[in-house]
């Protein structure tokens, strides 16, 4: 498992590897859980939060790791928009820099396929994090769980130019 000392010189961003699927989802699980959602909640993301081989295969996904442990990751979805679909980074190594490697990786990304900005739907828990990096609330979107009321962030980031 990864040392939580680890620090963002430690760290390579290489694509996915299909093998890496149920260590990716695991990950996303457990960054999620970090925040302290209830159990039913986590049970009804865990098929939003789980990414199969094929999903490694067909998606643009790029993984953090110490040596040869996963430690974040991220997935990209191109259409009309740009947008960030995961960002997930293990709890232990949170604010360690790990996730900021990750988000300049995707926004460079971004740029590179020609788009001018990530559209991020955040965690409220992320946003601080994301907003520190230059994203600005540009909405909210309903995401109501279990029939209790909830909204999350939009966020978009200007990829153009400029490190974040």
């Amino acid at each position: 498992m990864a040392d939580a000392t680890a620090g963002p010189e430690e760290i390579t961003i290489g694509p996915a590897r299909p093998t890496e699927a149920e260590a990716l989802s695991a990950l996303a699980l457990r960054s999620k859980a970090h925040w302290g959602y209830p159990p039913d909640w986590l049970r009804e993301w865990a098929s939003l939060l789980t990414l199969s081989p094929a999903d490694l295969e067909a998606r643009e996904v790029f993984v953090a790791r110490r040596g040869l442990e996963p430690v974040g990751f991220y997935s990209l979805e191109f259409a009309r928009s740009a947008s960030l679909e995961h960002l997930w980074v293990d709890p232990r190594l949170l604010r360690r820099g790990v996730g900021r490697l990750l988000l300049e990786h995707a926004a460079g990304r971004t740029a590179e396929r020609g788009y001018d900005r990530l559209m991020i739907d955040s965690d409220p828990h992320a946003e601080a994090f994301y907003r520190r990096l230059g994203a600005v609330r540009v909405g909210w979107i309903d995401a109501s769980v279990r029939g209790t009321p909830r909204r999350i962030p939009r966020l978009a980031l200007d990829v153009r130019g400029s490190a974040i």
